[in-house]
């Protein structure tokens, strides 16, 4: 008896490692084997003139990240990024929490209103930095027009060629194209809160804010900790959106912009890893942080 308990727990052994065996290629072949290669290329001198000849195993050194740590521009790049990440992420979820609350009670045309609010997020990045440019543009767009004529503007804006606008233009832009994702995340949330603890508060003579801040927002803390998490990962890595809008220029230049610029102006492989391996540390750090503060303060985990 006790000889076949042993074969059957072998057996639902084997059949376990044979289940998890695809997911385990396809994360080796998909994550580690590409970081260990980024890191292998960050340790070494290798530029897109010699990468061929580059391996896992090289001439280690670290003059790459002493390159990149002491690079004019640096700095300033990583303060840009995280003041594009936080205003962003914090952005998005308090425009997706505000959406989410206006279409939580049913009206005519709900159905409609809610996918309409999903356009920015659904859209190719490509055709709305188009709109976006058209828009903000100095000569010809929309914004200024109506901002001469109706706003008494004295000249028009060049909203993405100025550093004292480009900047808040990006986040501005990922403000409008990411709070869908942030009205998903507290919809759901808010149609599982009881609408028994609303109405007892109602009766007790709460007004809606104080339901709100009493009853609801309590209640969205641990999806809005989560959400923080995740879109300020998504923004913190963002290259697409911020170089096609600006290119990285007049004070919008992040990190995974630089990284771009020395991979393809620079051809340098080596500092170009060094720079992601730095962005990558950066983001674990505060991951690691975030998921400290949770626990003490919440009770929630990444």
């Amino acid at each position: 008896m006790a000889a076949r308990r042993g074969s059957l727990s072998q057996r639902d052994a084997r059949t376990g490692i044979a289940l998890i065996t695809p997911t385990l290629v396809v994360v080796v072949l998909v994550v580690l084997v590409p970081l260990a290669w980024t890191l292998s290329l960050a340790f070494q001198h290798i530029t897109l003139l010699n990468i061929s000849y580059a391996g896992f195993i090289g001439t280690f050194t670290l003059d790459n990240f002493k390159g990149v740590l002491t690079s004019p521009g640096f700095y300033s790049a990583l303060w840009t990024t995280l003041l594009y990440t936080f205003g962003s992420t914090a952005g998005s979820i308090v425009v997706g929490l505000i959406a989410a609350l206006v279409v939580r009670r049913g009206f005519r045309g709900r159905s409609l209103v809610r996918a309409l609010m999903l356009l920015p997020y659904v859209a190719p990045v490509v055709a709305v930095t188009f709109v976006w440019s058209v828009m903000l543009n100095p000569q010809f767009g929309i914004v200024n027009e109506w901002g001469t004529r109706y706003l008494g503007w004295d000249d028009p804006i060049a909203f993405l060629s100025q550093p004292s606008t480009a900047l808040l233009t990006v986040i501005a832009f990922e403000i409008w194209r990411y709070y869908p994702f942030a009205f998903l995340f507290m919809m759901a949330r808010l149609q599982a809160v009881p609408d028994s603890i609303e109405e007892a508060a109602r009766v007790d003579g709460a007004t809606p804010l104080q339901v709100f801040w009493h009853i609801i927002l309590p209640q969205l803390l641990p999806t809005m900790g989560v959400l923080f998490a995740l879109r300020f990962v998504f923004t913190f890595n963002k290259f697409d959106d911020v170089y096609l809008l600006t290119g990285g220029g007049a004070g919008t230049e992040v990190v995974s912009v630089r990284v771009f610029d020395f991979l393809t102006a620079h051809k340098d492989v080596g500092a170009a890893s060094a720079q992601a391996a730095v962005l990558a540390l950066v983001l674990a750090g505060y991951l690691v942080f975030q998921w400290w503060i949770g626990r003490r303060k919440n009770g929630w985990e990444l």
